[in-house]
């Protein structure tokens, strides 16, 4: 088995408003000024002392990462999407899209045997399955075929991304009952900026039908949602509205929610919004603000490595397009010229995939990289002090405590 496991994070030094923070492989410690020496690198006796208290062990072995387009039509046109080939000539609300493909019981027993062999060469007994699109709703049966056949190949976990639209309550405890556990739900601003983004291709709003059936999915089944709220010049100015909205419909304490640039990767779109430090505290306001409402909020963590992408060849994880074909990375799934192989006959030869093995946010890395990860330590550092200052963050490593403020 190849010895992964210390690849799968790499820890971060960050500074917050009241001291700094390490963020290890296991968990973040706060320190003092005096752990950090003047060019902002940790002190080598603190390196050791973090070292013997494990915060820098590598961490236990994952699950495998499944992740599947069970369609790749979409019932939605939003302009942005990087799945769009190309504008809506006519500027409507039905841009182009990626070819059309449905998830057969056929395939998913394909990409089940795959994935099973994929797992037994990586030691790997445990399975994590994500149902993707396009709209992976659109094609239910496709999601039923693969839980069932997932819940004999280790499933120990699953969610879905889901613009939400076509979630019925008979779905949604149907998948509840095999094995989804997260649906997440994507937000592009408050009621009136997310109803003229997130349309329809048929025309039409969206916002108060997917919290409707939020709302209607919690009656039946314990799905916890992730709530992914896009965050772009065009709705800045709406999200703390957006946060009250979402509370006055769907229990906060069944949510997590996160606030995420929109980068500049889709068809026409031109990011304008900058990583800029008035920015990052309102990232860090609107996450706390949530969080007082009774929201979940993901505590930072070091880098993680995506277990797809990050990994080649299949070993921890892959992405399978709904025609059993492979793809590196979600955002390369379905567009010609980056296909990696085929759940048949496995990968194809290095040479031929080093070009096509991209990694999440290849059509935007590098763009401001170095902008984006001060912004993200900003905000990080300050959603860290509060967690910390309401005992959120719990008992750290005593080895740390003579370098580690307390209070």
């Amino acid at each position: 088995m190849h010895d992964f496991q210390p690849l799968l994070t790499t820890p971060r030094l960050l500074k917050g408003p009241q001291g700094w923070w390490y963020l290890g492989r296991r968990q973040p410690v706060r320190l003092s000024d005096a752990a950090v020496d003047a060019d902002g690198n940790l002190r080598a006796d603190v390196a050791g002392q973090l070292l013997a208290a494990g915060v820098d062990e590598p961490p236990p072995l994952p699950q495998y990462a499944l992740t599947v387009l069970t369609a790749t039509a979409c019932n939605l046109g939003c302009a942005y999407c990087f799945q769009n080939v190309a504008p809506d000539a006519s500027g409507g609300s039905r841009p182009p899209r990626i070819a059309s493909s449905m998830l057969t019981r056929q395939t998913a027993a394909r990409i089940m045997r795959f994935v099973s062999a994929r797992m037994a060469e990586s030691g790997l007994d445990r399975l994590h399955v994500h149902l993707f699109g396009g709209e992976p709703l659109l094609n239910p049966a496709g999601c039923r075929h693969l839980l069932e056949l997932a819940a004999d190949h280790g499933l120990s976990s699953a969610r879905m991304t889901s613009n939400g639209t076509l979630l019925t309550p008979e779905l949604a405890k149907e998948l509840f009952e095999l094995g989804l556990g997260h649906v997440q739900i994507t937000f592009d601003g408050d009621r009136a900026v997310h109803d003229r983004t997130r349309i329809r291709r048929s025309g039409g709003a969206t916002f108060d039908q997917i919290l409707t059936n939020m709302a209607r999915a919690n009656e039946v089944s314990s799905i916890h949602w992730h709530i992914r709220v896009n965050v772009s010049q065009l709705n800045r100015n709406g999200i703390p509205q957006l946060i009250r909205q979402v509370a006055q419909r769907v229990d906060p304490a069944r949510c997590h929610i996160a606030f995420n640039h929109v980068n500049d990767i889709g068809v026409g779109f031109t990011r304008t919004l900058r990583h800029e430090a008035e920015l990052a505290e309102e990232f860090a306001r609107w996450t706390i603000d949530a969080h007082g409402l009774g929201f979940g909020v993901y505590e930072p963590r070091a880098v993680e490595t995506c277990l797809s992408c990050g990994f080649r060849d299949g070993m921890l994880g892959a992405v399978v397009n709904a025609d059993g074909t492979l793809y590196s990375c979600w955002e390369s799934a379905g567009k010609p010229g980056w296909e990696v192989g085929t759940t048949e006959s496995g990968y194809l030869p290095a040479e031929q995939t080093d070009s096509r093995w991209v990694a999440c946010g290849y059509e935007h890395i590098g763009k401001d990289a170095s902008g984006l990860a001060r912004f993200q330590d900003a905000v990080d550092g300050r959603v860290l002090d509060y967690l910390y200052s309401i005992g959120r963050l719990g008992a750290r490593p005593r080895a740390a405590a003579p370098l580690a403020r307390t209070s």
